[in-house]
This record gives C-alpha cells, structure tokens and sequence, in this order.
C-alpha cells in the first residue's frame, strides 16, 4: 500500500512539472537574398569613320529594369545600330531585386582620310581644254561657228604661257600633195594669227603642215573628209 502510493506521488509531480514546462519556439526559415544582376555590353567595330556605324549589344541577367545612356529603356538582351558624331562611350545601367550593375562599351569615331589630291600635268590640261578648228572644203579662214572653239583655246593657253604646243595643218585626201601641203600650212597659219591676236604669245607656237599624209579617217565619205580637214594641237614644240 505504501508503495502504491508511493508510485503515484512521484507520478503526479512529474505531471505537474511536465505542465509548468514550455515548449521551445520554432525558428521560421529565411528566404534566400534574390540573385545580383550581371550586364555585359559590346560595340562592333569599337573604331568607325564619321558617319559610319557600329553595333551595340548587350546581355543581362537577373534584372527587370535595363537602360542605356542616350538610347533609353531596352530589352534585357538585343542590339542596337548606333551612328555617333563623336567618340562615345555608352553606359547600360540594369536594376533588379538584388540590386544593380553596369557595363560599358566605347566607340571611336575618326575623320575620314583627306583624300590626296591628284596632281594634273600640263599636258593634261592641254588635252582637257583645247579643242582643234576645223575648215571647210578647199578653205583655211576660220568658220563662224568655230569662233567660239578658237576664243576657248585662246583663254586656256594665255593663262598657261609655259605651254609650248604645235598647230598641224590637215586635208582631206583630195587634191595633190604639194596643194595639200600649202593648204595645210595656210590653216595652221590662220589659227596662229587668231590666237596671237586673242593674246597669246608667238613663243608658244609652232606651226608645221602635213597635208593629206596622216589622215584622222581612211573612208572615203564627207563625214570622214570633214575630220580631216583640221588644225590639230598638238602639245609641245615637235
């Protein structure tokens, strides 16, 4: 009996202290911080000539807001062709929940080469600016209509005194060659004395005739006779 009760004793104590006993608290789990943004960004070619382009392209990761300086709000990841008047650095800003990051690309812009000037020789010139006289059948006065021609010539070759030129008489095949040769020799002379009268100097010129010898054009038609009866210039002193 004593150790019945006893046993019911010990058993109600530890009841009651197993009551007054709180339990221990419970630790909530904590969430994982959210991934930092990365950003790259790129231009291609990073050197250009003034009004060329170049491609910009960017990536990002981890982020919900990404803009670039000077282009404005763009997509997480694309490209964009940028044309700038000066050299340019480009600046991606990119914003997410776990915070930011930048990235930079930078693009050159040189000047174009000066392009180098091509010298032109005299003889060049000669060739560009002085056109033949040409005469009609059996005649070596100047036409009306080449008055124009001689002036033009007469301009470009006062301006240039240190053109030394020769003026060669032509015909057409018809008529003899000693008729040729005088006749030749006269239209020459003629457009000597034009352009000496229209300022040119006598130093310049000299004249020769070659008659019917070397025709411009072998057919035997007046479209042909008409391109051999000329006062050819010839440039230099020959």
């Amino acid at each position: 009996m004593k150790y019945a009760l006893f046993v019911l004793t010990i058993s109600l104590l530890l009841a009651f202290a197993a009551c007054g006993k709180k339990p221990a608290p419970v630790t909530p789990a904590v969430p994982p911080p959210p991934p930092q943004p990365t950003a790259t960004l790129s231009a291609s070619p990073e050197t250009v000539q003034l009004g060329q382009g170049s491609t910009l392209t960017w990536t990002t990761r981890n982020a919900t807001d990404v803009s670039i300086d000077g282009i404005g709000a763009v997509d997480p990841n694309g490209s964009r062709r940028v044309t700038p008047d000066a050299t340019t650095t480009y600046h991606l800003s990119a914003k997410g929940p776990g915070g930011g990051a930048e990235a930079s690309a930078r693009v050159t812009v040189t000047q174009p080469p000066t392009p180098v000037e091509k010298k032109v020789s005299a003889e060049d010139l000669f060739a560009q600016n002085i056109r033949d006289i040409y005469f009609d059948y059996d005649k070596y006065d100047l036409r009306p209509g080449d008055q124009a021609a001689v002036t033009a010539d007469a301009a470009f070759l006062h301006q240039h005194p240190e053109i030394a030129f020769t003026i060669q008489g032509h015909c057409d095949e018809r008529g003899s060659t000693d008729y040729n040769i005088a006749l030749g020799d006269n239209r020459a002379n003629a457009v000597k004395s034009a352009l000496i009268a229209a300022g040119v100097s006598t130093h310049q010129i000299k004249t020769i005739s070659y008659g019917k010898e070397k025709p411009f054009c072998t057919e035997s038609t007046e479209a042909c006779w008409q391109l051999n009866r000329r006062a050819h210039f010839v440039f230099g002193q020959r």
